[in-house]
C-alpha cells in the first residue's frame, strides 16, 4: 500500500488528549485490546481480553415451551396478533452474559509535565503500522510514546522516551473494576489478579454466585540501561525516576477453555500461563517486537488500498474547489488549524466533510474499518461482539453481546470482499458450540431435529431466546442468517475442503431445523409461526399493536437462501441422492413468496398490516437485496422497484449500521446516488455529552455511533463501499456498479476480492472505467464481466492477470 503520491495520509489524529472513551484510540490484536487517552501528567489504557466474560455454561432449553407455543400458533391462526404477542413472552428464556473488561494501566508523570506546551503535542493513530503515537514538548525536552499490540506475541507494548537523558519519571499502576488483587512481583513487573462474576451481578453483589472465569496480566517493566532507577511503591506501584526511556509489555490470560468448559473445571492457570507468554518474548527487544508486529499486521492491511478523488479537472487536493475570492477559504482555514504538526484533527474533517465532501476522508474511513476488524477478530480469538474488544464498563449497553439479527452478521460482512478471510475464522469457530447448544434447544424448545439459534448470544454459546420485548427476542432464525456467512465463503474461495468438511455439516443440522420449524398452512405454503420481523410492530387490523404473526418475509428469505445453499452445495459435493436434499427441494418450492404492497414496497409481513413506524431502523424486509440474493436487478426487476420503494419509506435516519446497511442496499441496486446520499449521512461528528439515540455518525476517533459507541458500522462501511466498486455472482463480475462519478471521478481499488475465486484491481478517471486487472490464485468459475451495459466472456486461467479496458477489451496477460 504505497501512498506516497496521497495528500493525506492513513492516520487518525487528534488535538489533544481524549476526554471521553471515544476520543481514545483503539489497539487491538483481536484478543487483547486497550484504549489509548494520550494524556500529559497522566496516561490511561483502558485494557481488553476478549474471554473476560460474566457467567458460566447454561441451560438453554425450557420444556415449557412446546405448550406455549401451541397456544401462541392457535391465537396467530385466529387473528388475535395482539394476544399472541403478549402470550409468546412465555417462550422467552434468562438473559445472556455480559462482556467485562480487564482493567486499567496508569501512569502518573511528574510535575514537570503541567507545564507542558499545547501546541506541541500530538497524538494519532497510524493505520499502516498499526501504532499509535504521542508527542509533546516540556521546555526543550521532546517526549513520546509508541503503543502496539502483537498478534504474533500476544503482548501490548508501550515505549516512552525523553529527547535529554535522564528526564523520564513516572508512577505505574495496573487496576480492575472486577474483584482483583493487585501486587509488585520482583522489581520491574506488576501482576494483577482477578475474577469475573459467575453471575451476571455486580462484583461482590452475591457470594453465593458460582466461580466465573478468571483472570491474570502482567505489566513488565524495563527502563534504560544504568540511568534511572525503579522502586516500589505500596506493593502495587511501580515508580521510575531519571530514565531515558521506558518499555511496557503487558500480557493477559484467562481460565477461559471454551463455551462448553465450566470455569471451575478448567484446567488453566491464568497466572502460570501468563508468566510463561513473557518467557516467550523475554529476550525479544523492541525493535524486534515491532518488527514482527508490523510484519503480520501489514501482511492483512496492506492486501486491499483504496484511492479516492474528484475529477482532477474540477478539483482541488482536498476534492473541494473554493470560491477564487481572494480570501482564505473556511476550508482552507479549517485545514490550518488543529495541533502543532500542522494537520487538522480527524474530528474537524468531519465537522468538514458537509462542506467540501472530501473524499480522502472516506478512504481514511474505509482503511479505518480494515484496521479495526483486523484489531479485533484473528484466528483463535472471540467473535466480534457490538463493541469489536473495546469496552469501558462492567454492564454494558445491551451486554455488548454478539446480536444476530444484524450486527454480528454486518461485523463480518467485510471480510470476503474486503480479502480478510481469516479474520473470519473466530465466526466459524463459534458456529460449533452454537450447534451444540442449538440442537438442545431445538429438540426441547421445539420438539425439532437440527439446531437453532435466536438474536442474542455470549461467549457460552447461549442459543435460546432472551427475556423482554417479543418482538426482539422471540426470533429463531439468528443460526440460518450466520449459516449464509458459510456459503457466501464458499462462493468467494471456491474451496470444496471448507464446504465439505465446516459448512455442509452446519448446514445439515441448520436445514434439518428449518424443515422442522415450517408448518402447513390454510393456503398451501409452508409457513414460519410464531413469526416476527426484527424488533418490529405493526398494528393489528382489529387496531392493536402487535409483533407475532406467522411467514415473515425476513424469514422466507433466510429460509430461501439456506435451501438454496444446501441444493448448491449438495451438487458441488455430489450429495444430490441425499433424503436431506429431497426434502429441502420440495419445502423451497411451497415457501411464500415475497409479495408487493399496495403502495408498491415489499411486504413486510404476509399480510399488509399498517407500520406504526414507517421509518423504523431495520431493514429485515430487504434481506433478499443484501445481503442475500433473492432479488436481482436481472432475475426480479419488480421486486427490485418495489425495494427502493421501501428504501425511500424507510427514509435516511437511523443509527449508524442503519446507515451503512442502506448504502449496500441502493449500491445494490446500481443507484450510485443514494448510496453516496447515505455515505454522506453516516460523516456527521457525535458530541459525547449530547448524544441522540438511534441518530449515528462518528465519533472523534472515528469509531461509529448508534449512538452509543457500536462497531457494527464501521464494518457496514467498509463492505458498502466495496459492493459500490464490485459486485459478482460466481460466474459474474459487475464493475464500479454504484460509483459515484461526481463525487469520486478519478480513483483506484486494488486487491478486492470477488465471488468465483477471483481479485480484483480497478482504475478510473473523470467517472469512467480505465483498466481492470482480474487473476485468481487457484480454482476460479469467473465466466463474464460487466460494466455498464457491456458484458463480455472471459476465460481466467490460473495465476495469470488478465488487464481490460474500459471497453473490456483484453489488454495484456501476464503472470501472477
Amino acid at each position: 500500500m504505497e501512498r506516497a503520491d496521497d495528500s493525506e495520509p492513513l492516520k487518525v489524529t487528534f488535538s489533544g488528549p481524549a476526554k471521553y472513551f471515544t476520543d481514545a484510540a483503539p489497539i487491538g490484536n483481536g484478543r487483547l485490546g486497550a484504549m489509548v487517552w494520550g494524556g500529559v501528567a497522566s496516561e490511561f489504557l483502558q485494557l481488553n481480553e476478549d474471554t473476560l466474560w460474566t457467567g458460566i455454561p447454561g441451560n438453554y432449553t425450557n420444556p415449557n415451551v412446546p405448550a406455549a407455543m401451541v397456544e401462541v400458533r392457535k391465537l396467530v391462526d385466529d387473528g388475535e396478533y395482539a394476544d399472541a404477542s403478549a402470550a409468546a413472552v412465555n417462550m422467552l428464556g434468562n438473559p445472556s452474559e455480559v462482556y467485562q473488561l480487564l482493567g486499567d494501566l496508569k501512569l502518573e508523570f511528574d510535575d514537570l509535565h503541567l507545564t507542558y506546551a499545547e501546541e506541541t503535542y500530538s497524538r494519532e493513530l497510524d493505520l499502516n503500522t498499526a501504532t499509535v503515537r504521542v508527542g509533546y514538548s516540556v521546555g526543550n525536552v521532546q517526549f513520546s510514546r509508541e503503543y502496539f499490540s502483537s498478534y504474533p506475541d500476544q503482548v501490548i507494548v508501550m515505549k516512552i522516551s525523553a529527547s535529554k537523558s535522564g528526564f523520564l519519571s513516572f508512577t505505574l499502576s495496573l487496576g480492575s473494576q472486577l474483584h482483583h488483587h493487585s501486587y509488585v512481583k520482583g522489581s520491574n513487573q506488576i501482576i494483577l489478579e482477578g475474577a469475573c462474576p459467575g453471575k451476571r451481578i455486580p462484583p461482590g453483589a452475591n457470594d453465593n454466585a458460582p466461580k466465573g472465569i478468571q483472570f491474570c496480566a502482567i505489566l513488565d517493566l524495563k527502563i534504560s540501561d544504568d540511568i534511572g532507577i525503579i522502586s516500589v511503591l505500596d506493593d502495587k506501584k511501580l515508580k521510575v525516576e531519571g530514565s531515558d526511556w521506558a518499555i511496557l509489555r503487558l500480557v493477559a490470560v484467562s481460565s477461559f477453555d471454551g463455551p462448553l468448559v465450566d470455569p471451575s473445571d478448567s484446567k488453566k492457570d491464568p497466572t502460570a500461563d501468563a508468566v510463561s507468554a513473557l518467557k516467550t518474548i523475554r529476550n525479544l527487544s523492541y525493535s524486534e517486537l515491532y518488527a514482527r508486529h508490523l510484519s503480520d499486521y501489514q501482511n492483512l492491511f496492506q492486501r486491499v488500498s483504496l484511492k479516492l478523488k474528484k475529477s482532477s479537472s474540477s478539483t482541488s487536493a482536498t476534492g473541494f474547489a473554493p470560491p477564487d475570492t481572494g480570501e482564505p477559504s473556511s476550508v482552507t482555514c479549517l485545514y490550518n488549524k488543529g495541533s502543532g504538526n500542522g494537520r487538522i484533527s480527524t474530528a474537524d474533517r468531519i465537522r468538514s466533510f458537509a462542506i467540501d465532501e472530501d473524499p480522502s476522508f472516506l478512504e481514511l474511513l474505509f482503511h479505518f474499518g480494515c484496521y479495526l476488524l483486523i484489531s479485533c477478530s484473528r484466528p483463535g480469538t472471540q467473535v466480534s461482539n457490538l463493541q469489536g474488544i473495546w469496552n469501558k464498563d462492567i454492564a454494558p449497553d445491551w451486554d455488548c453481546a454478539p446480536h444476530l439479527n444484524i450486527n454480528l452478521q454486518m461485523n463480518y460482512w467485510p471480510c470476503l470482499p474486503c480479502n480478510l478471510a481469516e479474520c473470519q475464522e473466530p465466526l466459524f469457530d463459534f458456529l460449533s458450540p452454537l450447534s451444540i447448544n442449538g440442537s438442545k434447544t431445538a429438540e426441547v424448545n421445539y420438539e425439532a431435529r437440527g439446531w437453532v439459534v435466536h438474536h442474542q448470544t455470549d461467549i457460552w454459546a447461549k442459543s435460546s431466546p432472551i427475556p423482554g420485548k417479543v418482538k426482539s427476542a422471540m426470533w429463531p432464525m439468528g443460526g440460518a442468517w450466520l449459516c449464509t456467512h458459510l456459503w457466501e465463503h464458499y462462493m468467494y474461495t471456491m474451496d470444496k475442503d471448507f464446504l465439505k468438511n465446516k459448512a455442509y455439516p452446519l448446514f445439515e443440522g441448520c436445514a434439518t431445523f428449518l424443515l422442522d420449524w415450517l408448518i402447513e398452512g390454510p393456503d398451501g405454503y409452508l409457513e414460519t409461526n410464531p413469526s416476527t420481523s426484527p424488533e418490529h410492530n405493526f398494528i393489528a387490523p382489529n387496531g392493536r399493536v402487535a409483533s407475532v404473526s406467522y411467514s415473515t418475509t425476513m424469514d422466507m428469505m433466510i429460509i430461501n437462501e439456506v435451501f438454496s445453499a444446501v441444493v448448491t452445495a449438495a451438487e458441488v459435493l455430489g450429495y444430490t441422492g441425499s433424503d436431506l436434499v429431497d426434502e429441502v427441494r420440495k419445502a423451497q418450492t411451497r415457501l411464500r413468496p415475497i409479495t408487493i404492497a399496495m403502495d408498491g414496497s415489499i411486504m413486510e409481513w404476509a399480510l399488509d398490516f399498517e407500520d406504526p413506524e414507517v421509518q423504523h431502523r431495520h431493514l429485515s424486509h430487504l434481506f433478499g437485496l443484501f445481503p442475500g440474493h433473492t432479488m436481482t436487478l436481472e432475475g426480479t426487476p419488480d421486486l427490485c422497484t418495489a425495494a427502493k420503494k421501501s428504501l425511500y419509506k424507510r427514509g435516511e435516519d437511523g443509527p449508524g449500521w442503519s446507515t451503512t446497511w442502506k448504502v449496500a442496499l441502493w449500491a445494490r441496486l446500481h443507484d450510485s446516488e443514494n448510496a453516496y446520499q447515505m455515505v454522506k449521512h453516516l460523516i456527521t461528528l457525535v458530541d459525547p455529552d449530547h448524544e441522540v439515540s438511534f441518530h449515528g455518525g462518528l465519533y472523534s476517533n472515528l469509531f461509529a455511533a448508534h449512538p452509543p459507541f457500536q462497531i457494527d458500522a464501521n464494518f457496514g462501511f467498509i463492505a458498502a463501499v466495496a459492493e459500490m466498486l464490485v459486485q459478482s455472482t460466481v460466474k459474474d463480475l459487475y464493475l464500479l456498479p454504484a460509483l459515484p462519478r461526481d463525487k469520486w471521478g478519478d480513483g483506484r481499488v486494488k486487491g478486492l476480492k470477488a465471488r468465483g475465486g477471483v481479485t480484483v484491481d480497478i482504475r478510473w478517471s473523470d467517472g469512467d472505467l480505465r483498466e481492470v486487472d482480474v487473476w485468481s490464485e487457484g480454482r476460479n468459475s469467473l465466466q463474464k464481466l460487466h460494466y455498464r451495459g457491456t458484458s463480455v466472456k472471459v476465460d481466467i486461467a490460473s495465476r495469470r492477470i488478465y488487464t481490460f479496458n474500459g471497453r473490456l477489451r483484453l489488454l495484456k496477460t501476464s503472470s501472477l
